[in-house]
């Protein structure tokens, strides 16, 4: 029995989506238990709050899959509770991304290993280091610098989605490079392709720009507004730059939209949007861009793969892992110039590229069965 811990629909993320996938994945191999985080941390605090709970997604574990939703942040008995969920399986796969969930990781960690000793293996499965809100605020950076040395240390492998991302992972936790498996992120294709989507979104334009996913400073944004800018008037003229995301710390967007000289041309969604909308706006678009400053992984680059999609991304963290995809074009950091240049590319050269088998979710459980 392998078990998963990680995040439930509640506070819907790519994590929420990857913890689906591949449990649902491995279930095809062996039996599999997902523990689920129910309430992560106090409402107030989640930058998303307004959507808490609500009902985006379709997606479900597979009926072979055993659900626990059990885990609330402030409650230790639901704690104790899931180690006990916990006791009958070997290898127990902790998903890691934010350090608003490390007190339950550590306080389970701790658990197994007392009372189950060698029979539990624990692997840690990185989707971040540390958040960048959270590397920002004083408290929080030094809690999780002192709690993630008990975690680290605790578990017995751990798996990040590239080599880059391994180096990283290698040096910030000092950790064994024979203790570290590169296993690549799967490619999230549960969405549809929709016919006419651009009509059903009343784009008139034919070129779509697509910028998706959270609004938030590492993911340069300001940079693509920017290269947007730059385009020759009569590719603007026939272009239209959607941006779709829930802002969190970056406020900045509507006057950078507003000072554009092409805001006409400027869409913008501010909202975590449903799968079905997902479907519709990567289905309108021609070209997916990923202008990020940082990136340990970004799940967004997975959709755009899954559509067929060129694909522009800065080479940075975990966007390296993209480079085995066709569709993908790398650009300078912070340059808007670069930028414009390669959208301009794709404009004047468009086509659909094929997803590499690796990035196939039968391949990847594959590879994780022969870590077990």
């Amino acid at each position: 029995m392998i078990a998963i811990v990680g995040p439930s629909q509640r506070f819907l993320s790519g994590v929420s989506y990857y913890t689906i996938r591949l449990a649902n994945a491995l279930s095809n191999h062996t039996n599999v238990k997902v523990v689920l985080f129910r309430k992560m941390l106090p409402k107030r605090f989640f930058p998303g709050r307004k959507r808490v709970g609500a009902k985006l997604t379709s997606l479900k574990f597979n009926e072979n899959v055993e659900v626990h939703e059990i885990l609330d942040w402030y409650n230790p008995i639901t704690w104790f509770n899931a180690y006990k969920l916990l006791k009958d399986c070997k290898t127990v796969i902790f998903q890691w991304w934010t350090s608003s969930v490390a007190h339950m990781i550590l306080f389970l960690e701790l658990m197994c290993k007392l009372k189950d000793g060698d029979r539990k293996n624990i692997i840690i499965e990185f989707h971040e280091v540390l958040d960048p809100l959270e590397s920002s605020i004083l408290l929080i950076n030094l809690y999780f610098k002192t709690v993630r040395r008990f975690i680290t240390k605790l578990a017995d492998h751990y798996v990040v989605h590239s080599k880059s991302e391994k180096e990283i992972i290698k040096s910030a936790y000092n950790i064994a490079s024979s203790k570290i498996s590169v296993i690549p992120h799967g490619v999230y294709d549960h969405y549809k392709t929709i016919e006419n989507a651009k009509k059903a979104l009343k784009i008139t334009e034919n070129f779509v720009i697509l910028f998706f996913g959270l609004i938030r400073p590492y993911k340069g944004l300001k940079y693509l507004i920017d290269a947007f800018n730059l385009l020759p008037e009569d590719v603007a003229k026939n272009a239209r730059l959607l941006i779709v995301g829930e802002t969190w710390e970056d406020k900045s967007v509507p006057e950078l939209i507003s000072k554009s000289r092409f805001k006409d041309k400027i869409t913008f969604v501010n909202r975590y949007v449903s799968d079905y909308e997902t479907s519709l706006y990567f289905s309108a678009a021609d070209v997916l861009v990923l202008p990020y400053v940082r990136a340990s992984q970004s799940g967004v680059g997975y959709i755009g793969m899954h559509f067929g999609l060129p694909i522009l991304a800065t080479e940075v963290g975990g966007l390296k892992s993209l480079s085995e995809y066709k569709g993908t074009t790398f650009v300078k950091t912070r340059d808007e110039q670069d930028l414009s240049k390669a959208i301009l590319h794709v404009y004047e050269k468009r086509r659909k590229f094929d997803t590499p088998r690796r990035f196939k979710w039968d391949y990847i459980a594959k590879k994780w069965m022969e870590l077990f």
